[in-house]
Order: C-alpha cells, then sequence, then structure tokens
C-alpha cells in the first residue's frame, strides 16, 4: 500500500468537497474541479479531512492510492491558491500578446500563431517575453503550457526557443570548421 496515501488529506478552510457516484467534486475560491475516481478506491470525507482507502486490500490497484491521493490535495491547493507556470521567449524578434482568450506568439515563423487559450486558464504577458499562466487545474496547464512550447522548443546551439522558467538547456557546440 502507498505510504503517501495513508495520509489524510487536509480540506482547507473555505473549500466544499462532495463525492457522489464516483466523482470528487471539490469548489472553492478560485473555481470548481472534478474528479472521477476509480472503483477499486473509496473516499471516505469528513469536513476536515479526506481518507483514500482501497476497496480491497488484496486489489491490484493499491498503487492507485498514491495517484489518487496526489490529484485529490492538488484540487485542494488548486482551488485555494491555484497554480502558476512561466514561460520565456528567448530570440531575437520573439514576442507575445495576448487579447481575449487567444496568445499572438510571434517566434520566428513567417507568421504569427495563435492559440486559443482552453478555459480555466488565464493569460498574462510581461514585457513581450515573459507569458505568465495561471489556473486552478495543475494537469490543464502543465498541458497548455507543454502545448505551447511546442510551438518552438529550445534548441541546444543557441539557446532559442519558449523556456520554463528555471529550465536549463544543455548547450552544444557548433562544428568545427577545418583549417
Amino acid at each position: 500500500m502507498s505510504r503517501i496515501g495513508k495520509k489524510p488529506i487536509k480540506v482547507t478552510q473555505g473549500v466544499e468537497v462532495s463525492f457522489k457516484a464516483r466523482l470528487l467534486s471539490v469548489k472553492g475560491p478560485k473555481g470548481e474541479l472534478e474528479l472521477k475516481t476509480h472503483p477499486a478506491i473509496e473516499l471516505n470525507i469528513d469536513t476536515e479531512k479526506i481518507l483514500v482507502t482501497p476497496a480491497d486490500l488484496d486489489a491490484p490497484m493499491t498503487p492507485m492510492l498514491g495517484t489518487t491521493w496526489a490529484l485529490i490535495s492538488n484540487m485542494i491547493h488548486g482551488v485555494t491558491e491555484g497554480f502558476q507556470k512561466q514561460l520565456n521567449l528567448v530570440g531575437v524578434g520573439y514576442k507575445a500578446a495576448v487579447s481575449q482568450k487567444i496568445l499572438e506568439l510571434n517566434v520566428g515563423y513567417s507568421h504569427p500563431i495563435k492559440y486559443a487559450l482552453p478555459d480555466g486558464i488565464k493569460a498574462t504577458v510581461n514585457a513581450n517575453t515573459r507569458i505568465l499562466l495561471e489556473s486552478s487545474d495543475k494537469q490543464l496547464l502543465g498541458q497548455v503550457s507543454a502545448e505551447i512550447q511546442k510551438f518552438r522548443p529550445p534548441e541546444p546551439y543557441k539557446g532559442k526557443g519558449i523556456l520554463f522558467e528555471g529550465e536549463k538547456i544543455k548547450r552544444k557546440a557548433g562544428k568545427s570548421g577545418k583549417t
């Protein structure tokens, strides 16, 4: 059985948790999130904590305890504080702009790239080269930031591209010419 799955999840003040028909719903000041749970996992919900337990101790699904525990913990953190990811555009002439729910990127192509932001994601652009993405859903935030990075992944020779904040690129030496 998972060690992390044995710990109770603390429900912070101002968060409403409901569980009906295998659907866990978490409501807080930053929004509402839902999670469909596996039938081999049971949830015991109290006003101050949630316990994740296996339906059958001999079931092969006990590794899902830790995963379910982490997903529920991230949901509670997301609806109270939210999550952020910052992307930096590195390159000459690279810039970004946001208008309504469309992120427009100029990253070295002959045309600007327009990316429609899904519901639940808020984007702000600072100094034309820093994109700050905010969401209450950690999984959706990671997926959207990875999709944006795919438009111009970092390259190892000059270090240009769309990078996550704090990401290090292993640089390569260029070709050595004949002498």
